[in-house]
């Protein structure tokens, strides 16, 4: 039997109940988490060196964000290989194409998606991203 591939994720929401829930169920599945409620910690984290195999994050946050901060990632060439993932409630056409537009692999609806679905959409999306 064939085992999934466990991943390094780095995940980035202001909701600090979204991220523990987020980071206890990517951790059962035998994933390395990194999670932060500040895109402005995520970003010195990825400056410092993080290089995670996904960066999963939401839009809405507070300061700067999810599509400021992806703009800083790929204007300052951090982590260029991670596949990037957008969970948002943001369901809009047009936010999902802005997003789109600076390059995510895939995009989440949190509202339509239950956590237990969110980690295999996570991991689908890893998976087609790195053929």
């Amino acid at each position: 039997m064939e085992t999934a591939k466990k991943y390094n994720i780095l995940i980035v929401d202001d909701d600090k109940f979204l991220l523990n829930m987020y980071s206890m169920k990517f951790t059962k599945e035998g994933m390395a988490v990194t999670a932060i409620g500040d895109p402005q910690e995520a970003l010195e984290k990825l400056r410092g060196g993080l290089t995670p195999d996904i960066i999963v994050m939401d839009i809405v946050m507070p300061g700067m964000d999810g599509i400021e901060l992806l703009t800083k990632i790929r204007a300052e060439k951090l982590s260029p290989s991670s596949v990037v993932i957008v969970l948002s409630n943001q369901g809009q056409q047009s936010d999902i194409d802005r997003a789109k537009a600076i390059g995510i692999n895939g995009y989440i609806v949190k509202a339509t998606t239950i956590p237990s679905e969110v980690l295999r959409e996570v991991e689908r999306i890893a998976e087609e991203s790195k053929k």
